[in-house]
């Protein structure tokens, strides 16, 4: 009898977490405007709001923090942290910041001036604030099958290497790089393959444009690979990692993902005279090259992630997760982003809501339903994260109107996956009674989903 899978990993400390009643919770999100970043982290009994610095670090990690060193420059934390980038990513220079949108400013304020076009596959949140907020554009080339979220593919985070060869004959002297994001976060955390970063390399290559990889979760990517990918069935991640990254020519890393610590992040290129470009900016932005906004201890603590992190058996571990919540959701069949991506789940709202008025923000509404239903907190990824067209102000729809479902790593067991997966039903058992959902009562102009205020339509 085959053995069941477990876990590679057991635990050490907990923290507890409060129920609460649905009373409550009405009043909590009424006060939130409706608004689950609003919300205080005790009103929230399983927060999936994000997996970004949500992770539980490992013993090897804190014990790594206890020796941290702290002088501001030139520590041997930091020289900690430029070995393992070496000899994990392949990058001779690097750069640390206090978060991937901080190492996202230092080298867009190097490399992207007003006009600027910047091709790519479904650039996230920050990635597409800082293009825009420099008056440049980011053009969306992800494949079409990755906006049909019942259609199976094995990498639908894929860059369409047809668009993108069409749109750099037409728009080569507009671009400065071309972007991939591993994995692609807006179309559902779903995969991008070794294929597709070859041929980007090729298109890249042919117009003499470097590549940018924005590499949150680029450890996933690499599992997805072996799983999926015909010839790397046999090769180890950190052998996956490094021919991945030999098709970049630098990297942006919110460390807070794959590395799973707190806080952290850097920007690691190949070219010493990026290198020098962006030493500006980040010792104006962030703080000495050698530190950057970081600790020491972090620099230390995100070292010994960078190493776990690229280890099959945690990766494993991780994606089974997310994959067993899917599977759950599929009992019941509740719609989501198939085949289940890399660190979330990603609801289909609007399969799920089709009665609310697309206006009215369908994702959130699904959002602030689970909520109320059992205090889980997710986050829209839909129309209030795509923002207004900047020359028109007016809404843009995606095709994809989604509610994303971050699972934490190491943090929660499969019995919340289960309660997750039951309150979700409960919802989805009532929808067609959700008619109506919400209206922008104040909001920022870029990125405005982090501070908005909202009400019910």
């Amino acid at each position: 009898m085959e053995l069941p899978f477990a876990e590679s990993y057991k635990i050490k400390m907990v923290e507890t977490i409060r129920r609460s009643t649905r009373t409550e919770r009405e009043e909590w999100i009424k006060t939130a405007k409706y608004n689950l970043f609003n919300l205080k982290s005790d009103q929230v009994f399983i927060d999936l709001l994000t997996d970004s610095g949500t992770g539980a670090m490992s013993d090897k990690q804190w014990g790594a923090m206890m020796v941290g060193d702290e002088s501001y420059a030139g520590a041997s934390s930091y020289y900690n942290l430029k070995n393992a980038i070496k000899n994990i990513l392949g990058f001779d220079y690097f750069m640390p910041t206090h978060q991937g949108r901080a190492a996202e400013n230092v080298l867009f304020s190097a490399l992207v001036k007003e006009g600027d076009c910047i091709p790519g596959n479904s650039h996230f949140d920050t990635t597409k604030g800082h293009i825009e907020f420099r008056k440049a554009h980011a053009v969306d080339l992800t494949i079409d099958i990755a906006s049909d979220t019942e259609a199976y593919h094995p990498f639908k985070g894929n860059v369409d290497i047809d668009k993108l060869e069409k749109y750099m004959a037409e728009n080569a002297a507009k671009v400065p790089f071309i972007i991939v994001t591993v994995t692609n976060n807006t179309a559902g955390g779903q995969p991008v393959s070794m294929e597709c970063l070859r041929e980007v390399r090729r298109v890249a290559d042919k117009h003499n444009k470097p590549v940018l990889f924005d590499s949150a979760r680029f450890a996933e990517n690499a599992y997805f690979i072996k799983i999926r990918e015909k010839g790397y069935e046999n090769k180890t991640v950190k052998e996956i990692v490094k021919e991945m990254f030999s098709y970049a020519d630098f990297m942006t890393m919110s460390s807070k993902k794959d590395a799973i610590v707190n806080i952290g992040g850097f920007i690691a290129m190949k070219s010493q005279e990026v290198w020098r470009q962006c030493s500006t900016y980040n010792i104006m932005f962030e703080g000495f090259v050698t530190y950057g906004g970081m600790a020491g201890r972090d620099m230390n603590a995100l070292s010994v992630g960078l190493d776990e992190g690229t280890e099959f058996e945690y990766l494993e571990t991780r994606i089974k997760q997310v994959e067993y919540l899917g599977n759950r959701l599929k009992e019941f069949g509740i719609p989501f982003q198939s085949p289940a991506g890399g660190h979330a789940i990603f609801v289909d709202a609007n399969k799920i809501l089709p009665n609310v008025p697309k206006e009215q923000f369908r994702a959130q509404t699904l959002a602030v339903e689970l909520y109320l239903e059992a205090g889980i907190r997710g986050v829209e990824i839909g129309a209030l994260l795509a923002d207004r067209d900047p020359e028109t102000r007016e809404n843009r729809f995606p095709k994809l109107e989604l509610l994303r479902l971050a699972i934490p790593r190491r943090t929660y067991t499969n019995n919340h996956m289960d309660v997750i997966a039951v309150a979700l039903k409960n919802v989805f058992d009532r929808r067609d009674s959700i008619k109506s959902g919400l209206k922008i009562m104040w909001e920022a102009p870029i990125m405005r989903h982090f501070t908005v205020e909202l009400d019910k339509a």
